[in-house]
Parts: C-alpha cells; structure tokens; sequence
C-alpha cells in the first residue's frame, strides 16, 4: 500500500499544509469538501499542488518531518521545481 507526503495550497504562495496519508485521494476530498475542521478548513487550503509517494510508513512520517522543519521559502522551491504554475493536482488522481 503506497503511502504519500502532499502539500496543499490556498492559491499560489498562500498558506501551505503538509501532511502524510494513505489514501491522497479522499485525504484531498477531504480537504475540498470541508469535512474535517482544522487548519486547513480554516485558511482555505484545499489545492493539492505536490505530493511524493513512499511504499512504507516509515519513510513517508520521516519525510513529512523532515519537511516540517524546512523554511517556507524551500518549501515553495520544491512545489515549483515539479509544479511553476501551482496547478491543482486533483484532478489527475482520479
């Protein structure tokens, strides 16, 4: 079962969420639809703009950390090296 690390956006350079799951798909949705209060219901962060997949638990916890202690300016580096225009991901995992 794969295991993914995403960053969500509120639209380009606005507020960022990481996180980790195992299911990207109804995580997102999630997101999307406002299901789950919290930070990202909050600030409207609901536009999945990078994701990396990992095929354990393990890695992807160790790399979510990892990213949490990354600067926010290296964060917006690493969603534009694979996504400039901060399009929406979404759509493409269905």
């Amino acid at each position: 079962m794969p295991f993914y690390v995403y960053l969500l956006a509120s639209r380009r350079h606005g507020t960022l969420y990481l996180g980790v799951t195992n299911d990207l798909m109804r995580r997102v949705h999630d997101h999307k639809s406002h299901d789950l209060p919290g930070f990202a219901a909050k600030y409207g962060v609901n536009r999945l703009v990078w994701f990396e997949t990992y095929d354990d638990p393990t890695n992807a916890i160790a790399r979510e950390k990892q990213l949490k202690k990354w600067r926010r300016d290296w964060k917006i580096a690493l969603i534009e090296e694979q996504n400039p225009v901060w399009r929406d991901l979404y759509p493409s995992l269905k």
